[in-house]
């Protein structure tokens, strides 16, 4: 695990050199995988690592109360911006419901995000991890949206114990995963199975060197251990969410 935190934070560093810029920033929701990145980048950079905070209306307080919490711990500077007075226009658009909704929070929260970046000359650093990014668990223009990403080659199983090794409170690792789109919102009610079942499956695909893009070819390869209707559903879902990494390197792995 310090042979992988060093390069990251190595990764980090290299990467913000080379593109100019001195500082960076980051949203911090309060859940596991900000928080992972909020580590990094302190140890990275310091003060010049800053958490932009960006409730919505329909966030979790617990998530927010963590986030602060957090950059606190952490000696992170902090900015909270809220969405409400974005949500309040948005919401009384005609068949709003909660796909629309989380998306549009999420997009608001990157175009805040790249605003104050501009604003104070710093690089935006991504906070989704590789399974979200394979099954296209994501908002293009969202939080998709990046100049680079630590943990973009980690699986979700991976970000919990890198989380444990890294001292991240357990109060955030033990929450039940969130994208935080809108209350109540959970990420393995709304995929039907576990991180761990999920992450089992993808982890066989990749030690393979299979193409998640051939779904057929997958299916022919993998283990006959995985009931058929659960990797139906895996495998629908990656095919249906293809187009937003399209081209991504961890689609190729």
């Amino acid at each position: 695990m310090q042979e992988i935190k060093n390069k990251m934070i190595d990764f980090l560093q290299d990467e913000v050199e080379s593109r100019g810029f001195e500082k960076v920033i980051f949203g911090l929701s309060g859940g596991i995988d900000s928080a992972v990145v909020a580590y990094l980048c302190q140890e990275a950079f310091g003060d010049r690592s800053k958490a932009l905070l960006m409730p919505s209306l329909k966030s979790s307080i617990e998530n927010f109360e963590d986030a602060k919490m957090l950059a606190k711990l952490l000696r992170i500077p902090y900015e909270i911006i809220s969405l409400e007075p974005y949500e309040k226009v948005f919401c009384n658009y005609e068949g709003m419901n909660n796909i629309r909704y989380g998306n549009f929070c999420a997009r608001v929260r990157m175009m805040l995000l790249y605003d104050v970046s501009q604003k104070e000359r710093s690089l935006v650093i991504g906070t989704s991890n590789k399974t979200e990014r394979i099954l296209g668990y994501g908002t293009i223009y969202g939080d998709l949206a990046y100049a680079i990403n630590p943990i973009g080659d980690l699986l979700k199983t991976d970000v919990f114990k890198f989380a444990r090794f890294l001292g991240v409170p357990e109060k955030i690792i033990s929450k039940k995963p969130s994208a935080d789109l809108y209350e109540g919102q959970s990420d393995e009610d709304e995929f039907g199975y576990s991180y761990e079942q999920i992450d089992e499956l993808l982890r066989e695909i990749i030690q393979k060197k299979l193409l998640f893009c051939n779904f057929s070819s997958i299916s022919d390869k993998i283990s006959k251990k995985y009931p058929k209707i659960f990797t139906q559903v895996i495998f629908q879902r990656i095919q249906k969410n293809y187009f937003k990494t399209q081209g991504s390197e961890y689609l190729l792995l």
